[in-house]
């Protein structure tokens, strides 16, 4: 049994990769590949937009590989090139069964088997010991209905769905991702390759945010890893891949102190003298901890503030104070942590004044840099059932859902007024003396002239978030 597992084809032409620049590895895929090769399956990992694969490059591939299997990963934006791809490859080989997985695909597995006739499974939820399972009962010409979590056609091409398969307890069982399967050598930040490794210390977040996805699709408990397995992943790195620097790309990396500062010490102990920045919550640190955290190497945290007005916070749940994110913010400053503080606009309840707000709080924090994005209620999301039932959602072609532009209006603003206050927020925080002189004094005098260009002559939501380029640094999981 042979498995080929990809990305879409494509999608390094879409709007956040040809903005941001950034060629990421797939970790989902690398670890399911991980998983079948422990249990003899030869597997192979395209990763397409790293390596810039064309379709008749891809169906050569399929036609001199000849798998069995081919299984496909994709976010909500990326979908409809996910059914390209599996079109693509049931022009090669018709008999080849085609699987899908990955957070669009959990919340939307009906409409997608309504939509695409050439993907014949779907893979709901974590995606390691389902997929493992599955393949199995394909290699044996099993009944795919005994497999938990999945969904597909019967013989009277109606969905069914197998019922929901518990999530992974102990995530030491899993193996780590067959990085040996990826391209390690192409990844880049900003076109400029880089030395980089992403590391998943843990899965789940237990606050169920409006916006965001991660406590339905793992769980509202936070599932570690044990430190020890994680610090000897970034050994390994180190050691196959020569990596200088890792990204965290847990959700709530920071949640758990104890945790945290065994693994702190595992890295002391095994003298791994590496950068590494991660995502948190404000309310999560303080500033014994991130002294911890800066003496072991932490160079940048990546904050989700969301919006200035508490009472917007309170709408979405996210169960933190404006006071706690400036504490957070300033104790992380103070100890020399580059930080990077992310603002959400275009939440249904907002008014224009309270994305002003979040503007000029964004000022008042003065994070390092500052990210806006449009409010996108992304399937799977309380957000999406909110815009869905009330029918705030004007724009619903998959593929904006970007949070690069907005795809719905509010209860008292337009999309046209959304996108006009992702621009002022973007002019207002970037387009001052203060942050202009910092960066002068960093050195990057040739970037910010750049930067003001693009912000003065064209002032268009993807030139906006071209700022990036110079901020996110290691402080991005994307």
């Amino acid at each position: 049994m042979k498995v080929l597992l990809t990305m879409p084809i494509g999608v390094e032409k879409t709007e956040i990769y040809r903005i941001l620049g950034i060629k990421a590895p797939p970790l989902g895929l690398a670890w399911i590949a991980a998983v079948l090769e422990r249990e003899g399956i030869e597997v192979k990992v395209i990763d397409a937009p790293t390596i810039g694969l064309s379709e008749q490059e891809f169906m050569k591939i399929i036609d001199t590989w000849s798998p069995d299997i081919v299984g496909i990963s994709s976010l909500t934006p990326t979908i409809y090139l996910a059914y390209r791809t599996a079109k693509i490859t049931k022009d090669v080989d018709s008999n080849i069964k085609v699987i899908i997985g990955g957070p669009h695909a959990t919340f939307m597995w009906s409409d997608i088997l309504a939509e695409c006739p050439y993907i014949d499974y779907v893979v709901i939820g974590e995606g390691e010991y389902t997929a493992l399972e599955l393949v199995k009962t394909l290699e044996k010409n099993g009944d795919v209905s005994n497999v938990r979590g999945i969904a597909y056609r019967n013989k009277d091409s109606r969905p069914v769905f197998t019922g929901i398969r518990p999530l992974i307890k102990n995530l030491d069982e899993l193996p780590p991702p067959a990085r040996h399967l990826l391209p390690m050598d192409k990844y880049t930040l900003f076109g400029k390759p880089i030395r980089i490794a992403h590391i998943m210390a843990s899965r789940g977040c237990p606050y169920g945010c409006a916006f965001c996805s991660t406590s339905y699709f793992f769980g509202r408990r936070v599932r570690f890893r044990s430190p020890e397995l994680v610090a000897e992943e970034i050994e390994e790195c180190i050691c196959k891949y020569k990596t200088k620097a890792v990204v965290f790309t847990d959700d709530e990396f920071t949640i758990n102190h104890r945790w945290l500062l065994k693994f702190l010490n595992e890295l002391k102990e095994r003298k791994l003298d590496i950068k590494w920045s991660c995502g948190s919550r404000v309310d999560t640190v303080n500033k014994e901890i991130l002294k911890h955290m800066v003496n072991s190497g932490c160079t940048g945290i990546y904050y989700g503030v969301e919006s200035g007005s508490q009472e917007i916070l309170d709408k979405i749940g996210k169960k933190i104070t404006l006071k706690q994110a400036e504490d957070a913010i300033k104790s992380s400053k103070e100890l020399g942590i580059m930080t990077v503080a992310t603002f959400i606009l275009g939440l249904p309840w907002e008014t224009i004044d309270d994305m002003k707000k979040t503007a000029s709080f964004a000022l008042k924090l003065d994070p390092d840099y500052a990210q806006f994005t449009a409010a996108t209620p992304y399937p799977g999301t309380p957000l999406f059932q909110i815009a869905k039932n009330d029918n705030l959602i004007v724009d619903w072609d998959w593929s904006h859902w970007t949070t690069l532009r907005p795809v719905m209006r509010g209860y008292n603003f337009t999309v046209q007024d959304v996108e006009r206050m992702l621009n002022y927020a973007y002019r207002y925080f970037y387009l001052r003396a203060k942050f202009i002189i910092r960066q002068l004094k960093r050195g990057v005098f040739k970037d910010m002239l750049k930067v003001l260009y693009r912000n003065l002559v064209k002032p268009s939501m993807d030139t906006l978030v071209s700022v990036f380029k110079k901020i996110l640094g290691l402080h991005t999981s994307i």
